[in-house]
């Protein structure tokens, strides 16, 4: 599951957060000797995917490289309440150090895999995708899309560089979606998806005749949904979004679309509670 094209991202996030934590030094942790060796594990209490290991591992190996990390789960695994998922060793200093930016990444990635487990969870059964957008917390773009896909879901874009999404104001600003079409099929380069967001039906007649092959339709209404699907066939992929919530996701997969895709999944995450307890500490030699 892990992409190891992601590695800058996890050290990058990792230190960010170190960086905004500890700044000139953690104080408290100074009250301890230098050289105690500590023990801890980390505990889950609610029920959950586990998703951001390798995030959690990097805060404490950033600040001691030889802490021990012994894990007993993996990224997707469902865990359950009360579980231990993991065992460390390592300075104290570093432990307690690194502890609240560990969980705070831990934390949000299990909680977006997890939001994102129930959206997938709820079409099973159903020829449908379950994606992502750009509504991503700051600084973490390339982690919660990560998470997503742990939890079953998949990405839209990754940014603006790896996509083309026409949207209402680049309609307008281009004179039309004939003509902005023609502009990103020109400009597209490849392995760039070029995408057109529609609002109605005749959009969507202007969109097809044009030669999109990926249309996301905004805020259509479920009758709408049913027939633009049904009007489109194999012409093109089509795309629901807009007003999508856990309770009418099932009846909007049920239309035919090929795609949803939730804001929600990474925006709106609820964290997993976890909690880290140390053992007897011990001096290091």
């Amino acid at each position: 599951m892990f992409d190891p094209d992601l590695a800058p991202h996890i050290h990058r996030n990792a230190a960010n957060s170190l960086d905004e934590d500890i700044q000139s030094g953690d104080v408290t942790a100074q009250l301890l000797p230098e050289t105690q060796v500590s023990t801890a594990q980390l505990i889950t209490r609610q029920p959950g995917v586990l998703c951001g290991t390798q995030w959690f591992d990097e805060c404490f190996r950033l600040l001691d490289p030889d802490c021990g990390i012994n894990w007993l789960a993996r990224d997707g695994d469902w865990i359950t309440a009360g579980q231990t998922l993991c065992k460390l060793q390592g300075r104290a200093r570093a432990l307690l150090t690194g502890e609240r930016n560990a969980l705070n990444l831990l934390q949000t990635l299990s909680g977006t895999a997890t939001r994102t487990k129930r959206y997938v969870d709820a079409v099973a059964g159903i020829n449908v995708k379950i994606m992502d957008t750009r509504k991503t917390l700051p600084g973490l773009r390339q982690a919660q899309k990560y998470a997503v896909r742990v939890g079953g879901g998949y990405n839209q874009r990754a940014g603006l560089f790896d996509g083309i999404l026409i949207k209402e104001n680049h309609i307008a600003a281009a004179g039309g979606i004939r003509l902005v079409l023609e502009q990103a099929f020109r400009l597209a380069k490849p392995g760039i998806s070029v995408q057109i967001e529609v609002e109605n039906m005749t959009q969507l007649e202007e969109a097809l005749n044009a030669g999109a092959k990926l249309i996301l339709l905004d805020n259509f209404a479920l009758d709408e949904l049913r027939t633009a699907a049904k009007h489109v066939g194999k012409r093109a992929e089509l795309e629901a979004s807009g007003g999508i919530t856990i309770e009418n996701l099932r009846d909007i997969a049920l239309t035919g679309v090929n795609r949803i895709s939730i804001g929600a999944l990474t925006k709106d995450v609820e964290a997993i509670d976890l909690s880290m307890r140390f053992g007897l500490p011990t001096l290091a030699p």
